[in-house]
């Protein structure tokens, strides 16, 4: 069992992933595939007058503020373009791929933030209607019904929460958590950048392997949005996933060549 998880930023073509999965699934690779809609979300969100803004939290991990206009534009964007038209890709290549939110048959269920932290000008702030929150149960029995049935599920933000409410996920914690779930041997996290790097500025400082126990060692590089990615690695293998593969998408076949480690592998 393999789950990929793809990035939402700008930059990431679609066409070499969609080949590798064609590739894979000929080989009778079980796959599940988690998207993000960032850059999707964005645009959509600037052309209806409604512009992105990301807030920081003490810890220093930097998240989509998510009021209920916005979290209607990422499920425009992320249901609706990003995921439909990935899903089309792959069932022009011969994949029987079928294109799914976390709502859909309670996929993931999570729990909404009563309250969020924002560090804004060196000052903390309490923001109370943000509709974010954590993937706390997979909906795995499902998954793989449609796993041993010969489909590709192709799973985007948001998920379920109490009370029927939409919720925004980070899409690489809800990657590990459904990697958990199906037992998964493998979780690739693709993005527009080679893995993790000591200097954000050079491609050639990419950490290229790391162990749990190095883990303090080397997290004090991930900035920005790769600190949400090393946690959903984190949690991923802490979860009992073998191997975690942090890796460029921009490249010619990115998933074939996450899958022969390169880019940053922790295990």
């Amino acid at each position: 069992m393999l789950v990929v998880k793809i990035g939402g930023g700008s930059g990431i073509p679609f066409d070499g992933l969609a080949d590798d999965i064609v590739a894979l699934t000929k080989e009778n690779q079980k796959i599940v595939v988690v998207h993000g809609g960032s850059f999707e979300t964005n645009r959509l969100a600037n052309s209806l007058g409604h512009p992105p803004e990301f807030i920081q939290s003490p810890s220093g991990h930097t998240s989509r503020r998510t009021d209920r206009r916005t979290l209607e534009i990422l499920q425009m964007a992320c249901c609706g373009n990003v995921n439909k038209n990935f899903v089309r890709m792959l069932q022009k290549k011969g994949v029987s791929a079928i294109g799914l939110s976390g709502l859909d048959g309670a996929i993931w269920t999570g729990t909404r933030k009563d309250t969020i932290r924002s560090v804004v000008n060196g000052r903390t702030r309490i923001i109370r209607d943000d509709y974010t929150g954590i993937v706390r149960a997979v909906n795995a029995p499902l998954l793989r019904l449609l796993i041993d049935n010969g489909y590709v599920p192709v799973i985007s933000p948001p998920s379920l929460a109490k009370g029927g409410e939409a919720i925004n996920v980070d899409g690489d914690r809800a990657a590990a958590a459904t990697a958990i779930a199906l037992g998964a041997d493998e979780l690739v996290i693709l993005s527009n950048i080679p893995g993790l790097l000591r200097d954000l500025q050079n491609d050639e400082s990419l950490i290229q392997s790391l162990s749990r126990h190095e883990w303090a060692k080397f997290d004090v590089y991930a900035k920005g949005r790769m600190r949400k990615k090393m946690l959903g690695a984190k949690e991923a293998i802490d979860g009992g996933v073998t191997r975690v593969v942090l890796s460029d998408a921009r490249v010619e076949n990115p998933l074939q060549n996450a899958l022969a480690g390169i880019g940053t592998v922790i295990q």
